[in-house]
């Protein structure tokens, strides 16, 4: 599910009410990708990647807002709506510190309510919906704790990383001549189901110290995030980015050759110093986007399709297939490294996390990152116009990248710049292009 909007989060301390945004709406959104094979582990793959439902949420944009100014009941750190104010406008304000500052101010309309029907979900701005969950995990309940560590594995990266694997997989097979037909089912499937695991824990294990590290940051950018609205202490959230940073990499030296627990701890050092100072890449835009395209873009998918060789027997090699979504997806994820900035220019401003979208406003941005994802659409479609014959399936590689440029150019003249929501939409978009990208590779 893809919903969101604006927040609204009030915290008292020190005897005065912080107020924060406040509008919310959902929406939904659903990618579905198939990938016809005939591969008995990409479909067993396939099944586990549609099983996993992914609500990392953004919005469009509200039809109603509110502004709450009256005085609120509280629980713990998430405030929920008493009666509304029917004053004059009010200027909306955060405290950081010490430091107030000013974010917006609006009008209460008649016709305003809060959507109380959503749930706490990864972009569900409801403070109602989010101190509910709280209130559940307090309580004890299992499923509201594991809704919480499930937002916290980030559902969208974690699309991403089942999707890759999918694909690589897929490639790494129909790439080597009777590799389906001769291979040893019993032994791969469970050693895949394994890489999938330890994958999956080292995508925790990023997303996880960050949320740790970024708390603040996120109390105004994500509070939906369960370590900033505390649905998980941060005590469960040390444990867990501690199980997944440990076991992970004990999976894959253990299961998997060397070269792959290098590359593999390689990401897992770049991911960590990403949030964990004194080094903290992400605080420069040039480091955090190197980090996020090494990682996401040439990292994770050169590792899945040598692990699949490696499994099945097979030499690897440079294939024309390879080196072109190693080049495609590395140009991608530093696009998303990017563009992931763009809805949180408020909270990196007030803590001091410089970004190319801080420094140059979301506008220029937005514009610059569509003109970066259309030149790499138009270097894929020129891939497949001048490699050889039979190199690539033109309908795939060139109809396929020509077509998701065209979609690219639509959704960027849907943007307003101005609104967060429309931000948000936007950047939810890329995404999709991006999961789009593994279906065509499987088809190339």
């Amino acid at each position: 599910h893809w919903m969101t909007d604006d927040w609204e989060a009030e915290e008292k301390g020190g005897g005065e009410h912080l107020l924060v945004s406040a509008s919310t709406q959902g929406g939904t959104a659903r990618l579905i990708a198939t990938m016809a094979k005939r591969s008995i582990l990409s479909s067993v793959c396939l099944l586990a990647a549609c099983s996993t439902r992914s609500v990392h949420s953004f919005s469009s944009d509200p039809p109603s807002r509110r502004t709450m100014c009256a005085p609120r009941r509280t629980i713990g750190a998430i405030a929920t709506p008493s009666v509304p104010s029917a004053a004059a406008p009010c200027s909306v304000i955060t405290r950081i510190g010490t430091q107030t500052r000013a974010v917006s101010s609006r009008s209460p309309g008649p016709s305003s309510r809060w959507s109380s029907s959503l749930r706490a979900v990864e972009g569900d701005f409801d403070p109602d919906a989010i101190a509910k969950s709280r209130e559940a995990v307090e309580s004890g309940s299992l499923s509201a704790r594991l809704r919480a560590l499930y937002k916290f594995t980030r559902p969208h990266t974690i699309r991403g990383t089942i999707l890759a694997s999918i694909a690589g997989t897929v490639r790494a097979l129909v790439d080597t001549p009777g590799a389906i037909a001769t291979a040893n089912w019993g032994a791969m499937l469970p050693r895949a189901a394994i890489g999938m695991v330890a994958l999956l824990l080292g995508n925790a294990y990023i997303v996880g110290i960050n949320q740790i590290f970024d708390r603040d940051i996120d109390v105004m950018n994500k509070p939906f995030l369960p370590v900033a609205s505390g649905e998980m202490s941060p005590r469960v959230a040390w444990a867990t980015v501690l199980f997944s940073g440990i076991v992970g990499p004990a999976i894959v030296y253990n299961f998997f050759p060397p070269l792959l627990f290098k590359l593999y701890m390689l990401g897992w050092t770049l991911g960590g110093i990403y949030s964990v100072p004194p080094i903290r890449t992400k605080r420069n835009a040039f480091t955090a986007g190197l980090t996020i395209a090494t990682v996401r873009g040439f990292l994770l998918n050169f590792g899945v399709y040598y692990a699949v060789k490696d499994a099945i027997g097979a030499p690897f090699s440079w294939s024309p297939k390879v080196s072109f979504i190693a080049r495609f997806m590395t140009a991608f994820a530093t696009v998303i490294a990017v563009t992931k900035d763009l809805p949180d220019v408020e909270g990196d401003k007030a803590y001091g996390i410089s970004t190319l979208a801080t420094k140059v406003g979301v506008p220029t941005i937005a514009k610059g990152a569509t003109f970066c994802l259309l030149a790499n659409y138009v270097h894929a479609v020129l891939t497949g116009v001048l490699s050889g014959r039979g190199v690539f399936r033109a309908v795939p590689m060139i109809g396929g990248h020509a077509l998701a440029a065209v979609v690219l150019l639509a959704r960027f003249r849907e943007l307003e710049p101005e609104k967060i929501s429309s931000i948000k939409t936007y950047y939810k978009h890329i995404w999709d292009l991006f999961y789009l990208e593994y279906a065509l590779y499987t088809l190339i």
